[in-house]
């Protein structure tokens, strides 16, 4: 077997023991423990599990494969994601946080339906069930990417390997197991990113080797050290579609609801912020490595993998793919409890079936993990790139969430009606820009005049119809 599988295996075989040990001495017995983890989450595990969601397929293998396509513009990407982080933690999270904690609430369905209504609630988990669906694939993808480099191995193999171990892990104890698989994921990655960032940087030849070997590929030397060398439009699209996708995640927000206290929501949220950053820089200067050094990979999205392959020793490749690895099984762990969330807790529930007990939500939310992995592999076997595939999910998630939770949030007027407007024009907008019409408005993307127009809506029906009084 391949020493790089054998590695991977092993590894996925820890993750698993870890996630069941945690689970059985946590004693998970109801949905509030499955969902919120009694909201016991310390800065530390808070931190520790939204900084290993966040860090998964669009943060490694795409924010690499972007470095290799455009240069050091790519890290907008991941700017971009912080930058929500941060909003996050000062501004959404403590304020839903308290009204969660009160309320009891589970998932940000339980919200939106406080806020709005049960029917608002039952049109974005299946809004949102459909992009984290397509989210999921994605991460599935990547990881059979990086089986592909290394080994060979077939992308069917490789998604059905990525599958098992993450539903297997995640559906036994939800939160409480994903928390603790996630602490062990942030370790292997943050000394495994920092010592592939360091052989790169020695392979390379330094900052002055990688001037100088990029120089001599004349097609994209231009614009590779350029902070604009993505293009204007496709930096605002990054911001407008990713900074409020990191603010009003359900899964982020999902595992906000776990933290102890509001001090824990702001301390854990903010440093996981700033480590997307930090994390970014290292992804970008090794996807920059991999095209100086190997400019002619027919993906760009295998440039991370292939430059740990071809540019480190054994030791160092063997813990950077593990960090690669934890990266988007990390990442897959929160889009399954998103799933179970969903489908179970927002739409089954809160539609259907509101005195349901809490022990049988339970065995329910694991029902819908084991599904919705089962779903992905189809969505994950019919991608191409798993950039388009996050592009499908924060879309979807900006357009119809980023206008309803704010407005909801910070104003006292904004109602049921006026979140349908705002969510549906969002979306019908997106589709038409994209799909029908070659038309721009000023720079923007498709996906960025889709959030614009759900704003301006929702900002004109609340203060220009209603003359809301601003929270």
């Amino acid at each position: 077997m391949n020493k790089y599988v054998l590695i991977i295996i092993l590894y996925s075989f820890v993750m698993v023991l870890v996630g069941y040990f945690f689970t059985r001495h946590s004693r998970v017995k109801d949905a509030k423990d499955f969902f919120v983890a009694r909201r016991s989450l310390d800065t530390k595990l808070l931190f520790s599990t939204l900084l290993a969601s966040n860090i998964g397929a669009g943060s490694t293998i795409g924010l690499a494969g972007l470095a290799y396509k455009f240069g050091i513009s790519a890290w907008w990407w991941i700017g971009a994601s912080g930058l929500g982080s941060i909003f996050l933690a000062y501004w959404v999270g403590p304020r839903i946080y308290r009204i969660a904690k009160e309320k009891g609430f589970l998932t940000l369905g339980d919200y939106l339906e406080f806020r709005y209504s049960k029917a608002f609630r039952g049109f974005i988990s299946l809004l949102m069930g459909v992009g984290t669906l397509a989210i999921l694939g994605g991460q599935l993808l990547a990881i059979a990417w990086i089986l592909e480099v290394i080994s060979g191995l077939s992308k069917v193999y490789g998604v059905l390997l990525g599958a098992g171990v993450i539903v297997i892990y995640s559906a036994m104890g939800g939160l409480f197991s994903a928390v603790a698989v996630n602490m062990l994921q942030i370790i292997v990655k943050m000394f495994g990113f920092t010592f592939a960032a360091i052989f790169a940087y020695i392979a390379v030849g330094g900052f002055s080797g990688l001037i100088e070997k990029s120089a001599e590929v004349a097609e994209r030397s231009a614009t590779l050290f350029s902070p604009g060398g993505i293009g204007l439009s496709v930096i605002i699209g990054y911001f407008l579609m990713l900074t409020p996708s990191f603010c009003v995640s359900s899964g982020l927000i999902g595992k906000v609801y776990g933290a102890k206290d509001e001090s824990t929501v702001k301390k854990g949220t903010a440093l996981n912020g700033a480590a997307q950053w930090v994390f970014g820089v290292l992804i970008v200067f090794i996807g920059m490595s991999a095209y100086a050094m190997m400019p002619d990979l027919s993906n760009s999205e295998h440039a991370l993998p292939s430059a740990i392959i071809n540019l480190m020793p054994l030791w160092v490749a063997a813990l950077a793919l593990a960090s690669i690895f934890s990266a988007e099984v990390s990442t897959c762990d929160a889009l399954l409890y998103m799933i179970a969330g969903a489908w179970v807790n927002d739409f089954y529930k809160g539609l259907f079936n509101p005195t349901i007990s809490s022990v049988r939500l339970l065995f329910l939310g694991r029902v819908a993990m084991i599904c919705g992995g089962g779903i992905a592999i189809i969505f994950a076997l019919c991608l191409d790139s798993i950039i388009s595939a996050l592009t499908i999910f924060y879309t979807l998630m900006s357009v119809c969430l980023t206008a309803p939770v704010f407005f909801g949030l910070f104003t006292k007027i904004a109602d049921s009606r006026a979140a349908f407007l705002s969510s549906a024009v969002g979306v019908i907008v997106t589709i038409i820009f994209r799909y029908f019409t070659e038309a721009k408005i000023w720079i923007l993307n498709a996906q960025s005049t889709g959030i614009l127009f759900s704003l301006i809506l929702m900002t004109f029906y609340c203060l220009w119809l209603k003359r809301c009084r601003i929270a």
